[in-house]
């Protein structure tokens, strides 16, 4: 794209072909009856806002679940790039073409189609409520990721948009969805079959958009507010948004988990996590083992471990059909555990210990790993982070023992997500490092751990007001 205004007008005629040529084939769609009068005169509002729904969530999937992701992994200690571009970029060499694909979903897959929605069915409350979760979902992930970028001004006259503050954009997000809570509140549920995250269910929609407000909360450090709001948030896995891969597992070029794909196409060998962090810490051969008498790791280790040679060797966390989580029941509870713990040990003990009692009952696996003789997270007491406990080996403070764990608690279960990317910023940004999982760096060239991703060269090329990249070691607002 030109720009991200350029990009979004351009996108809109394009779009019009795209999704009238899906129109065409999909039955359950209602097609104008003289849609063939005139083929010249097709405009975007004689198509269905359905449709615009799923192109938004296909994006947002791209966005939450793409390239960037695997990106922040490497970055986090939980992926390893091993050759070609993989592992150029492991090595910190990244440059900022890599961010194009998801900068473009972002504001031409996503922000477009959400806001076509919010012009074509303003009255349709329960549409209007989901294209503004998507927008803020989509343009959130990339402020926390990158920093500035631009949002007051796109769609507007303005021929090059000003990027806005991280902060004034999570800010203006999180009332977007107060905005989207709203409406959803006045919408009543459907069967959406568009809706392929979570099918119409106005209630799920709304406890997802407390998860992401809680999560604007928490990077803001705004622990108070992270805590108040995530008890409003997802309150068990069947609310989860994921992208769940639909198809047919014969079909080499089928619905695949995004993981699975790459591996399956060009990049077989290419990234994985053998001798990660994370892999480390979950082997119980090993010295850096997280179990105890209480926890065993043995089943999420198996879960979590990619097989980089061969796509179809995978029956874990990267399955051709394994759900892709974007956000969860693991987020908001550990979002009130890590809140809580703030404020109070035994409120965060007891956030952590349901959060432990869901995973002693098959949470965080699918059916290949669920043999409970292979996991086991008994509830903590008190006791367990006194020091010289079973979680304070090394004499800290007991309220410092608990947050650790928890944190810990947050890189394991947010393998997949940006968690562990944005929680080891955020903690440095405040510092506590003491709290942070000891991944090391990638490359001995390296002498500190990346604070960002890079903005679009798209926009940077186009945009007279894009201010100049810092590079991926400029901290973000946030994190200053």
């Amino acid at each position: 794209m030109n720009n991200t205004n350029k990009g979004l007008n351009a996108m809109k005629k394009a779009l019009t072909l795209s999704i009238i040529s899906i129109a065409l084939v999909m039955t359950s769609c209602d097609i104008p009856s003289d849609l063939n009068d005139n083929p010249n005169e097709i405009t975007l509002s004689d198509v269905d806002a359905n449709l615009f729904l799923n192109g938004a969530q296909l994006a947002n999937i791209i966005v939450q679940n793409g390239h960037l992701n695997r990106i922040a992994g490497m970055f986090s200690g939980q992926l390893v790039g091993f050759t070609s571009l993989y592992s150029n970029i492991y090595g910190y060499s990244l440059s900022t073409v890599e961010s194009n694909g998801v900068w473009r979903r972002t504001y031409t897959g996503v922000v477009t189609n959400a806001r076509h929605i919010r012009a074509t069915v303003p009255d349709d409350k329960l549409l209007v409520g989901i294209s503004k979760i998507l927008e803020a979902h989509a343009v959130g992930t990339l402020a926390i990721l990158m920093g500035d970028v631009p949002y007051s001004e796109i769609g507007s006259e303005v021929e090059d948009p000003a990027f806005d503050t991280q902060k004034n954009v999570l800010s203006a997000l999180s009332t977007l969805l107060d905005e989207a809570i709203a409406d959803l509140g006045g919408a009543s549920s459907r069967a959406e079959s568009y809706d392929i995250y979570y099918n119409g269910d106005k209630d799920k929609w709304i406890a997802a958009a407390n998860t992401l407000k809680a999560r604007y909360a928490l990077i803001n450090k705004d622990y108070s507010g992270a805590l108040a709001v995530a008890g409003s948030g997802i309150a068990s896995a069947t609310g989860n948004m994921r992208f769940s891969p639909r198809g047919d597992a014969s079909v080499t070029n089928g619905d695949k988990n995004l993981f699975n794909a790459i591996l399956a196409g060009s990049r077989t060998g290419d990234i994985g996590n053998r001798g990660s962090f994370l892999m480390d810490i979950l082997d119980s051969s090993g010295s850096n083992y997280r179990g105890n008498d209480k926890t065993d790791e043995t089943a999420r280790s198996g879960y979590y471990a990619i097989d980089d040679g061969s796509a179809s060797g995978n029956k874990g966390v990267i399955a051709q059909f394994e759900p892709m989580p974007m956000v969860t029941y693991a987020e908001n509870q550990l979002i009130l555990a890590e809140a809580g713990a703030r404020s109070s040990f035994t409120t965060g003990l007891g956030h952590l210990n349901t959060y432990r009692a869901w995973l002693a009952g098959g949470g965080r696996l699918n059916s290949d790993f669920d043999d409970a003789a292979n996991y086991k997270y008994d509830a903590y007491v008190d006791a367990d982070f006194e020091s010289g406990g079973m979680e304070n080996a090394d004499g800290v403070s007991k309220d410092k023992a608990l947050l650790r764990e928890i944190i810990e608690e947050r890189y394991i279960s947010g393998f997949g997500t940006y968690m562990p990317f944005n929680d080891h910023r955020r903690l440095r940004g405040a510092g506590e490092t003491d709290l942070i999982p000891a991944f090391g760096l990638n490359t001995q060239a390296a002498s500190q751990h990346v604070e960002r991703l890079l903005w679009a060269q798209d926009e940077l090329t186009s945009n007279a007001n894009a201010p100049e990249d810092s590079g991926l070691y400029g901290k973000t607002e946030v994190n200053k």
